[in-house]
């Protein structure tokens, strides 16, 4: 995602990307090819680095690393940002906002979502899989900045809207990720599997219900009503796209479910709401991360038969 939002924001400010990932870094110094949705291809020049005192002073830090990176990311981000300059999370799951917060203070720190779709196909190989709209959630003393960004993200052609609060579409995106994404993973299939069959559709919707449940209990209505039609809306829309879990499997590279299904079953514990398919997706993936599990859909529906 870092890529895709990097590439679009180039065209309109001075950008530059950091990151640790070698490859990724190497190819991106040779140019970034962008696959649009349409199949159109396109190769961006930018300035990418893994040396953090090459970074210029920045007004604006976008998060976009995995969860389990923020802190890292956010104490960099904090080493380079400007006395005004603010860091905004466009990262999946929860606890993303509270660690940069907790590195760059509270007054500069701002929520985001984002419904933009990308995946890396290799490293400096881009597929922008849907276009989607990202909102950005204003912080007292913030206003005006926040209107800034949003105002430089619609230039760049990333649709952008800034809203009051973030619980409602943080909690939306992460009911969709707890449905959609662990499945992706366990099962090594791209999002549209899991719409085609009764019964991933069945696992699916319950995995994201446990997500809507514990969010009402917290008094946070979805941008949504219907989390099951939803989530197989996405799923549909999303076809042929390798989710971000899915994607972290395949390389080996950590994945974000304590964000996502972990918080869940954190949440759910301490309102007293049972999440037990998101608990059992918990187990699962971390199991499959160990090494120590591989589901075929049968093998998955008898695990699930003792939840």
């Amino acid at each position: 995602m870092g890529s895709l939002f990097g590439s679009r924001l180039s065209r309109v400010a001075n950008v530059t990307l950091f990151g640790h990932w070698p490859e990724q870094i190497a190819a991106l110094q040779q140019g970034l090819t962008v696959i649009r949705p349409d199949g159109r291809e396109s190769t961006v020049q930018l300035k990418v680095t893994n040396d953090l005192t090459q970074v210029p002073p920045a007004d604006v830090a976008l998060i976009l690393v995995k969860s389990h990176q923020t802190t890292r990311a956010a104490n960099q981000a904090a080493q380079v940002l400007r006395r005004k300059g603010i860091a905004i999370t466009l990262q999946n799951g929860l606890g993303n906002l509270e660690k940069v917060a907790e590195a760059v203070g509270p007054h500069r720190a701002v929520q985001g979502v984002t419904a933009q779709g990308a995946t890396i196909l290799e490293p400096g190989q881009l597929r922008h899989a849907g276009e989607g709209i990202t909102f950005l959630a204003q912080s007292p003393g913030l206003e005006q900045r926040v209107a800034d960004v949003a105002h430089l993200f619609n230039q760049a052609g990333l649709t952008t809207e800034v809203i009051d609060n973030a619980d409602s579409v943080i909690w939306g995106k992460l009911a969709i990720n707890a449905g959609i994404n662990p499945l992706t993973a366990l099962l090594e299939v791209p999002n549209g599997t899991l719409a085609q069959d009764e019964k991933l559709l069945r696992l699916m919707s319950a995995a994201a219900s446990e997500v809507a449940q514990v969010a009402q209990a917290r008094g946070i209505q979805l941008p949504f009503t219907d989390v099951t039609l939803k989530t197989a809306e996405v799923s549909q829309a999303t076809a042929s796209n390798r989710s971000s879990m899915l994607q972290d499997m395949s390389r080996s590279a950590p994945t974000e479910i304590e964000a996502i299904c972990g918080a869940v079953v954190r949440f759910g514990q301490s309102l007293g709401i049972p999440t037990p398919i998101n608990k059992f997706l918990l187990w699962a993936i971390k199991s499959k991360e160990a090494g120590l599990l591989s589901l075929s859909l049968e093998g998955l529906q008898a695990e699930l038969a003792n939840v």
